[in-house]
């Protein structure tokens, strides 16, 4: 450890008590406040990629201390509000960021928005160095008539209301109707079609919300369609084997080619529920019922592609057709916000231009996740363009180009947050909801029955 000494603070391993061998550098005779030894890192936001970049900070440098800032009173951002309550194993990653916020180096601030309750120039000034992490929480716009009838949501808050994110919890969608369409062919929209689909009986020992599930319970929804404006050659989701897309093809080739089995066929006979892909079809328009109060079906241009390889696109070839339905979900992609004046923002892209993590032209300060590269990808990808950020942090940190000199971290936020009658919500705080929920899940034998209301999180914790 002595050989890594960081020229910023010039810290040594050496203990105080021995005098640094003859010929060290004048730096290691100074006698340095802890505060002055110690790097104050602060990451907004506290899903995969806040903790993955915390994670990477803690373990690279022995002395770095990270605050992690949440809006909402509890952390882990999509791995609670995004994974679908039927795969339990992708949230598993959970264990990992806990032991991460159990490092005594390491705090984690909820129910504090970046933007609102405290700035980023105020955050600049109170730590060395802070990443932006704070992920996609908007969705792409259709553009398209009719995408303001009741009837038509995006998958993203339709995700949102059934894994409990607060902003969503009223959504009521109305799922009185036969047919749904979802406008995307992602991971997201196959979550809400497999979501919409599945008999709620196979939900209910999921963490899905208690309200969802009763919504799901009466549900009428039967055939789902999930509409894409190119072809099964570039269909957006993900399979979770080496070699996915050329596995993916075959895999569609087969169904869509392969006569089903005299068993196969009757069960398909007998199904009372059923989806299907639909290539080559732009949105247009959503049609109003008669009465023009709710949406009634999708028109849809029939295109064909044109190029070859990345450079592939979709263009009309002036057919049209409508699709009659009763529920529109809009699955087209997630998109960033702009979290701060002070910070610069490609709003056309959604991101925070940057270059390998370090924003452009604002010296010191960082992002990563899908503020970085956009709304792509899986945890794991997130995970390795975490670390890439952190090594380049620690780079610049090792390299002297962050601010010099002992800063407050937390203990200058605090003041600001208590002036303005924040109160955050530690990790302490979070496990005591954490076992609330369990409680109320053990009931009815689900892993957890989450908490939606931000005011009951606080209440419940005596705030």
């Amino acid at each position: 450890m002595a050989s890594r000494c960081w020229r910023w603070w010039g810290w040594s391993a050496w203990p105080r008590t021995r005098p640094p061998p003859a010929g060290s550098t004048p730096s290691f005779r100074h006698h340095l406040s802890t505060q002055e030894k110690t790097p104050q890192i602060c990451v907004v936001g506290s899903g995969p990629a806040g903790f993955y970049t915390a994670q990477h900070l803690l373990k690279q440098h022995p002395q770095a201390h990270v605050d992690i800032y949440e809006k909402q009173p509890v952390p882990f951002g999509l791995v609670r509000f995004g994974v679908a309550p039927d795969h339990p194993e992708v949230k598993n990653v959970i264990n990992t960021f806990t032991q991460t916020a159990h490092s005594g180096r390491c705090a984690f601030w909820g129910n504090v928005e970046v933007g609102r309750d405290v700035t980023v120039p105020e955050l600049r000034e109170a730590y060395h160095a802070v990443v932006l992490s704070y992920g996609a929480e908007d969705h792409r716009a259709l553009e398209i008539p009719g995408e303001e009838l009741p009837g038509v949501c995006s998958a993203r808050a339709f995700v949102g209301w059934y894994n409990g994110l607060p902003e969503n919890r009223e959504l009521e969608p109305d799922l009185s109707c036969d047919t749904a369409v979802i406008l995307g062919q992602g991971n997201v929209a196959l979550d809400v079609a497999r979501i919409l689909l599945t008999p709620p009986e196979h939900l209910e020992r999921t963490d899905i919300t208690k309200a969802a599930l009763g919504v799901l319970r009466q549900s009428r929804v039967k055939t789902v369609w999930l509409v894409g404006r190119r072809g099964p050659l570039q269909v957006a989701f993900t399979i979770k084997v080496p070699r996915p897309r050329k596995r993916l093809t075959e895999l569609l080739l087969r169904t869509a080619t392969e006569k089903p089995g005299p068993e196969e066929a009757a069960r398909w006979a007998s199904a009372s529920r059923a989806w299907g892909l639909r290539f080559f079809r732009s949105p247009q328009q959503v049609l109003p019922s008669p009465d023009g109060r709710r949406a009634a079906g999708v028109r849809l241009a029939v295109t064909r592609l044109e190029g070859v390889g990345e450079a592939t696109r979709a263009v009309p070839t002036g057919d049209m057709e409508d699709l009659p339905c009763g529920l529109v979900l809009s699955s087209v992609g997630y998109k960033s916000r702009p979290v701060d004046p002070s910070v610069p923002f490609d709003s056309k892209l959604g991101v925070i231009p940057n270059v390998e993590g370090r924003v452009m032209d604002v010296p010191g300060l960082y992002c990563s996740g899908w503020v970085k590269r956009g709304p792509t990808g899986v945890i794991a990808t997130t995970m390795t363009d975490s670390f890439l950020t952190g090594q380049m942090l620690l780079q610049d940190l090792k390299a002297g180009l962050l601010p010099s000199g002992p800063r407050p971290g937390y203990a200058a936020i605090q003041a600001l947050l208590s002036s303005r009658g924040v109160r955050p919500v530690s990790f302490s705080d979070w496990e005591k909801l954490d076992a609330e929920e369990v409680a109320r899940g053990q009931g009815t034998g689900k892993p957890r029955e989450k908490l939606v209301d931000p005011q009951e999180m606080l209440r419940l914790l005596g705030h």
